[in-house]
């Protein structure tokens, strides 16, 4: 097999790694994704896909953790729930990377009680917290997901066009 080939495999490994990295956000999800559509893009030596494309799917991909930080947050201000929740759903899903699915999963939902609890010994409105952002991690996720397909969808354009 050529090179290009070999360039083509391993642009599909990445770009299906990225999106398991959505399910599993140990994995960096959408930088994964991106670098499996550059590779795409170089095993044609960017002949179809160019640096505009490559451009806007860069600040995709920024954009991911942008709405991944937001989301959390944003659920835990509906809510009504003080600063200190938002900022600790914040630093949760931050953190809670570090630690496997479990942190992933537990993250948004416990650094919002835990700032809650700074601030309210009201134990409905800490629970309502900690579920909001939990509720927002969901969102964010899903946010995310529609911005990676987002992403190959722009890759597909530009190598059409």
């Amino acid at each position: 097999m050529d090179s290009t080939v070999w360039l083509w495999i391993l642009a599909g490994a990445l770009v299906v790694t990225g999106f398991v990295g959505v399910i599993a956000p140990v994995l960096p999800g959408a930088p994964l994704v991106l670098a499996g559509l550059i590779v795409a893009a170089w095993a044609e030596d960017f002949q179809y896909v160019g640096w505009p494309a490559i451009t806007i799917l860069a600040l995709l991909t920024a954009f991911t953790y942008v709405v991944d930080a937001v989301a959390a947050a944003l659920g835990v201000k509906r809510v009504g729930a003080s600063k200190q929740a938002v900022w600790g759903a914040i630093l949760g899903t931050t953190v809670g990377v570090f630690f496997g699915i479990t942190g992933i999963l537990l993250g948004p939902f416990l650094g919002a009680v835990a700032g809650e609890l700074f601030v309210s010994r009201d134990a409905k409105q800490v629970g309502r917290a900690g579920v909001a952002a939990w509720i927002g991690f969901v969102v964010g996720t899903l946010g995310k997901l529609a911005l990676m397909f987002t992403m190959v969808g722009v890759f597909i354009v530009a190598r059409l066009i």
